[in-house]
C-alpha cells in the first residue's frame, strides 16, 4: 500500500496529526529557512505535458482549501509529505496571487517523484490536490545543494529570481498599457501648462485617457483583495433571488444575496472573506444554461 493510499484511508487522523506537528514544522523551517513568495516559479499551464517539465525536488501544489488557516495548512502538508522523505520547506502565502497554492521542497529527488505520483488527487480538507514539478528550484533546495543559506550560490539564485520577477512585471501587458496612459496624461498636462492657448488646444486635441482625469486605475478583477461580499455578473433575467440563495446557501458563512433591479448583477454576502473565497472559486463560471456563465469576483 502506498503512502498516499494509507493517508486516504485515514485522512482525518492525518489532519489531526499534522495540526499538532508544530515541532516537525519548526524543524523543517529551521533546516532551510522560510522561503519567499517567489521561492519557486509555478508550473504554469496545467495542460502542458509533465515530461516537458524537468523533474526537480520542488513540487507545486494547487487547488488547496483557502478556508484553512495558513499555519494549519502548512503543518498538514508537512505531515502528509513528510511520510515520503525529509521536507526542506513548505511555502504558502495569503496574498491574492498565491492563495490556494503551495510549494514543497524535498531533500531527495526520489521522495519528490514518489510523492508527486501518489499524492495527486489526495483530498486534503475536502479538496483534491493538484501536483506538478515547479518550473525552478526553490531557495531551500539551492541552499541544501550549496551547503548553507549564506553562500554565493544562494545569493546568485535569489538575485536571478528577483531579476526575472522584475522582467515579468515590466513586460506585463496590463502594466505597460497603464504606464502608457499615465505618460500620455502627463504629456497632455505639460503641454497645456507650458503652451498657453496653443498648448491647451493641442492637449485638447489628444484623446484624454482615463488616468489623466485623476481617476485611480481600476485593479483587474482577478487581483481584487478578499472581501466578505461577492459581486455577481452575467445573472440571467430569469434567475431570481431564490435561485441565487439556493446556489450559495450550500457554502459555509453565507448570509444574504441582493439583486440589482433591471441589471444582470447581484451581491452575495458572507460572514467573512475566507468563506466568500471558497464560494467564489467554486461558483465562478457556473453555467445556468444556454451558455450563460456566472462571473463571481470579490466586490471592490
Amino acid at each position: 500500500m502506498s503512502a498516499a493510499d494509507s493517508l486516504m484511508a485515514d485522512a482525518s487522523t492525518s489532519a489531526v496529526k499534522a495540526e499538532s506537528g508544530a515541532d516537525a514544522a519548526v524543524k523543517a523551517e529551521g533546516a532551510a529557512g522560510p522561503a519567499s513568495s517567489a521561492d519557486a516559479k509555478p508550473a504554469g499551464d496545467a495542460s502542458s505535458a509533465d515530461d516537458a517539465r524537468a523533474a526537480n525536488r520542488t513540487l507545486y501544489l494547487t487547488n488547496l482549501n483557502q478556508k484553512v488557516k495558513l499555519d494549519v495548512l502548512k503543518q498538514s502538508l508537512l505531515g502528509l509529505f513528510g511520510t515520503y522523505g525529509e521536507v526542506l520547506s513548505v511555502t504558502a502565502h495569503r496574498n491574492v496571487r498565491m492563495r490556494g497554492q503551495a510549494f514543497v521542497a524535498f531533500k531527495e529527488q526520489d521522495a519528490a517523484t514518489k510523492a508527486k505520483a501518489e499524492v495527486a488527487g489526495f483530498p486534503l480538507y475536502g479538496k483534491p490536490m493538484q501536483l506538478d514539478y515547479a518550473r525552478s528550484r526553490s531557495d531551500a533546495v539551492v541552499a541544501d545543494e550549496a551547503g548553507g543559506v549564506d553562500t554565493p550560490q544562494v545569493a546568485a539564485h535569489k538575485a536571478a529570481r528577483l531579476e526575472q520577477k522584475r522582467k515579468t512585471r515590466r513586460n506585463n501587458p496590463l502594466r505597460r498599457k497603464m504606464f502608457a496612459k499615465v505618460l500620455a496624461a502627463k504629456a497632455a498636462a505639460k503641454a497645456a501648462a507650458e503652451g498657453g492657448e496653443e498648448g491647451a488646444e493641442a492637449a485638447a486635441a489628444v484623446p484624454v485617457p482615463a488616468a489623466s482625469k485623476r481617476q485611480e486605475p481600476q485593479m483587474p478583477d482577478e487581483y481584487l483583495p478578499p472581501n466578505p461580499i461577492l459581486f455577481l455578473q452575467n445573472v440571467p433575467g430569469n434567475v431570481g433571488r431564490e435561485d441565487l440563495e439556493k446556489l450559495f446557501q450550500g457554502y459555509a458563512g453565507f448570509t444574504d444575496v441582493r439583486l440589482i433591479p433591471g441589471r444582470p448583477v447581484a451581491f452575495a454576502e458572507f460572514a467573512d472573506s475566507a468563506s466568500s473565497a471558497v464560494a467564489k472559486d467554486a461558483l465562478n463560471g457556473h453555467e445556468f444554461g444556454a451558455g450563460e456563465r456566472l462571473k463571481v469576483t470579490f466586490a471592490r
